[in-house]
């Protein structure tokens, strides 16, 4: 299978989108795209899954996107489903129709061969059975049995209908779906925005072992450097393609702006000392034919395209409190949080330059607690005292749905009718909101545009307590590294949600863990509690293992050993390819082939064994 774009070009009411996209998909390719807030990224992939088409070019140059064979190709695109009355359950299963539908075929003909034992219906089972073996149909229940329970689905919920559940639980089912249903091309467009991180660590695991091709839209930096291989950026509307991991692609991509200045650089001081050659001698009479060379020599040289600027504009804040506040800002004593119910106790006590950084599965009451601590919600017990001075500048995940009819600039004015227009428009610049960006509605913004216009309203205020919940879900790279550098020079007190590791680790100082309905606060950063946590449980493991006799090893004994070893596993190889063609041969045999029960019970054996001597090969390699 190939997917292929060349010098691809996509308009949307007349306006280029995307100038030149040059992509290409392969069989198990992983690959990333990248790039700004409304560069296109989602518009590729439309234009992959075929809801986009590329534009006709009126220039020579060739243009065209082909397919090879008739892959399927899996998108999220909405979140509707065709029935809401199925269960949960039904709605998962309906992502293995292909398995289910050969096991329907595959009950009708054992049930047809158990009437009438014919050579013809013995071959119809045999071949059903093995074609539902292969699809995986004896493992499928198991494999998303794991995944519901990873994307923290219980028992009780298999059963409820689609439409008893929440916006966001329904994301995440759909989502689910389409994992499952393992398409030719999946397209994920930022898959981890709605994950804990406990699924997203699942999700990862799965991309890895996924056998077929995959491409991911997402902003999630460490995720990308754990599942994809290849990179597409997406600058100025064209596509530059990178090898590696994100973070490989950090590299490359700093290495290539390096190259490319540097040909440049060396392009114009040729043509400068070229000209000035020509200058000095195109009027001495001995010198002129020379000087003509030169000058032919300048007219044929092809210039170098000069770098275009990287679009690394940044929002910006005078971002320091108004007042400085107390040392102690935030005492928690057995909160008791929830709405109907109890769902988590709460003991902590904040301190004045605090960055602290909650983390927890899914409905343990991250999100709940800080809507708890700033007044939305009633405790159900417990106590919770802010200090003196503390001014709290709070953003709410919700803000990036914010609806308003009013422009930009009014609806910043209203908030701070004391300012004027001009000095409105300084503020709102310093937020990417500049010249006619500031007479646009707030209905017209995008969800990372609506972010930045909430923001912009807390920071000027100046606050002293920052409470943030999931503040990064709809910010690009760029954006989470301007505001992670905003919170590292802040000299207040932060506390926030996010999903986002790698903004975790780089924003938070401590680490507030919520589990089995209690909290843990760790007086360090999310890189020093993961390494705690790994020691945690082999700790506990030691203690319970005997002394080990210390054991001395040389070179010779290291290869003797490798050497046995090696020979072992031809040993296995050999009995198991053995086992295997007896099995093969017991397969085709007269006698068997009339007796379902006995085939299907040599086919099990034979897929066993050939799992056993895929390791063992292994093992020997």
């Amino acid at each position: 299978m190939q997917l292929k774009i060349q010098n691809g070009v996509v308009e949307l009411s007349g306006e280029p989108i995307l100038k030149s996209v040059n992509f290409e998909i392969n069989d198990n390719s992983r690959i990333a795209v990248v790039g700004r807030n409304g560069c296109g990224k989602t518009t590729l992939l439309k234009l992959i899954s075929g809801e986009y088409s590329i534009s006709k070019l009126d220039s020579d140059v060739d243009s065209f996107f082909t397919v090879s064979g008739n892959p399927k190709i899996g998108i999220l695109s909405q979140m509707t489903f065709e029935d809401d009355s199925k269960t949960l359950l039904e709605e998962i299963r309906g992502a293995y129709a292909e398995i289910l539908e050969l096991k329907s075929k595959l009950d009708a003909a054992q049930q047809k061969m158990e009437a009438a034992q014919t050579p013809e219906n013995i071959k119809q089972y045999t071949n059903l059975l093995d074609t539902f073996t292969n699809a995986g149909g004896f493992y499928f229940e198991k494999e998303y049995e794991a995944a519901l329970k990873h994307f923290g689905f219980t028992e009780e919920q298999k059963r409820r209908p689609l439409d008893e559940f929440s916006g966001g639980q329904r994301t995440k089912i759909a989502f689910l779906k389409l994992l499952l249903s393992k398409p030719e091309i999946l397209l994920l467009d930022e898959p981890t925005n709605h994950l804990d991180i406990e699924a997203v660590e699942w999700l990862e695991g799965y991309l890895k072992d996924y056998k077929k091709a995959f491409v991911i839209v997402s902003h999630d930096r460490m995720f990308l450097d754990n599942v994809v291989n290849t990179v597409y950026e997406i600058e100025h509307g064209k596509t530059t393609k990178y090898s590696g991991n994100y973070s490989r692609f950090v590299i490359l991509k700093k290495q290539l702006r390096q190259q490319q200045e540097k040909e440049y650089l060396q392009y114009k001081r040729e043509v400068e000392r070229l000209r000035e050659l020509v200058d000095r001698f195109k009027y001495k009479p001995t010198k002129a034919a020379m000087a003509q060379s030169k000058l032919k020599q300048i007219e044929q040289m092809i210039p170098p395209p000069a770098p275009e600027k990287y679009d690394t504009c940044k929002f910006r804040a005078n971002f320091e409190p108004e007042d400085i506040g107390v040392k102690d800002v935030l005492s928690v004593k057995d909160l008791k949080i929830g709405y109907d119910r109890v769902i988590s106790t709460v003991n902590i006590e904040i301190k004045r330059g605090d960055r602290i950084g909650i983390i927890g599965a899914n409905g343990l009451g991250k999100s709940t607690f800080i809507r708890t601590v700033t007044g939305e919600l009633d405790p159900l017990g417990g106590e919770c005292r802010f200090a003196p001075r503390v001014t709290v500048g709070y953003f709410d995940q919700q803000m990036a749905q914010y609806a308003s009819d009013k422009t930009v600039l009014g609806d910043f004015t209203a908030a701070f009718p004391s300012l004027t227009d001009g000095e409105a428009r300084t503020a709102l610049g310093a937020f990417l909101f500049s010249g006619e960006d500031v007479f646009k509605t707030v209905d017209m913004l995008s969800g990372g545009e609506r972010v930045r216009l909430a923001l912009c309203k807390i920071f000027k205020k100046k606050p002293n307590f920052l409470i943030l919940d999931e503040p990064t879900n709809h910010m690009d790279i760029v954006g989470k590294e301007t505001l992670e550098d905003m919170l590292a020079d802040f000299s207040g007190t932060v506390l926030f949600v996010s999903h986002d590791r790698y903004f975790i680790k780089k924003a938070a100082t401590k680490i507030l863990l919520f589990k089995d309905g209690e909290t843990a606060l760790f007086p360090y950063g999310y890189e020093q509690y993961i390494e705690a946590q790994n020691k945690a449980a082999p700790t506990i493991e030691a203690k319970t293992e005997k002394p080990q006799k210390k054991s001395y090893s040389t070179p010779a004994k290291e290869y003797s050993k490798a050497e046995r070893a090696v020979k072992r596993a031809e040993e296995t190889v050999g009995a198991l390819e053995e086992k295997i063609n007896e099995i093969n041969t017991e397969l085709q045999s007269p006698e068997n082939i009339a007796d379902y029960v006995k085939l299907t019970e040599l086919q099990t054996e034979l897929t066993r064994l050939e799992a056993e001597l895929e390791k063992a090969m292994n093992e020997r390699s």
